[in-house]
């Protein structure tokens, strides 16, 4: 079986769908923007769940990070952020748990970022091979420090990240 192409909603420069699709590893034009979503996980103890990228990842290979990825044609950002989560580490997450707490514009996307509080054991997670290879609960402070080490997704992907690990 051939390889599925992923489609995505084309959005104007104000987050808006064009009704035009977009096929995924292609460069889009000028004035052509995509919904990403970047779903963090907070447990009652006050840790986030991160997941680590793959070593086949092309890009950013075996670092740290929240679950995110595309919204495929036709999603909103909540389906999005539940299929990803579902995807990347095999958990189901309640909607009425989830929460958009920013959303921004960074180069070709319009990014969404959901905060779940929930609890999962970690021996639930169930890592979808060639995405990630490894998940963990960390604190705030064990996170600041991994970002800090270079084991973290750099900040420049997630704009709002101290002040989201300082708030929620």
């Amino acid at each position: 079986m051939g390889e599925v192409t992923e489609l995505w909603d084309i959005l104007d420069e104000n987050g808006n769908k064009t009704g035009k699709l977009h096929k995924r590893g292609k460069a889009m034009k000028e004035g052509e923007f995509r919904l990403l979503v970047q779903i963090w996980i907070k447990n009652s103890k006050g840790e986030f769940l991160i997941s680590k990228r793959s070593p086949k990842k092309q890009d950013k290979a075996k670092l740290w990070e929240c679950t995110g990825g595309s919204a495929v044609a036709g999603e909103d950002s909540l389906t999005a952020a539940l299929r990803e989560t579902k995807e990347e580490l095999g958990l189901m997450l309640n909607p009425a748990k989830g929460k958009k707490i920013y959303s921004y514009k960074s180069g070709e996307c319009f990014i969404n970022a959901w905060l779940f509080r929930e609890d999962f054991n970690i021996n639930e997670v169930v890592l979808q091979e060639n995405e990630t290879c490894e998940a963990k609960w960390a604190t705030k402070d064990e996170i600041i420090k991994m970002i800090d080490e270079g084991e973290f997704k750099p900040v420049k992907y997630f704009e709002y990240i101290y002040d989201m690990l300082e708030e929620y």
